[in-house]
């Protein structure tokens, strides 16, 4: 297997629903213009309170995609 070289870019993906959509989310709008993405590291959770409740799950994260050759 040759060596690859990866461009990482931060991401923030959002979801009412999870943590897990959240990342989903920002996954699947990054595929829709990088190509080659590998891997992703969630670098920060967070989100936003609404009348004692969780309204929005906001997660930050690295995803790096393989550069062509």
């Amino acid at each position: 297997m040759p060596d690859h070289v990866y461009k990482v870019v931060e991401l923030v993906g959002s979801s009412e629903e999870s943590v897990s959509k959240a990342i989903d989310n920002a996954i699947a709008r990054a595929a829709g213009t990088l190509r080659h993405l590998g891997w992703f590291e969630v670098t920060n959770v967070r989100g936003h309170i609404e009348d004692g409740k969780v309204a929005h799950y906001q997660v930050t994260l690295k995803a790096g995609f393989r550069l062509e050759a």
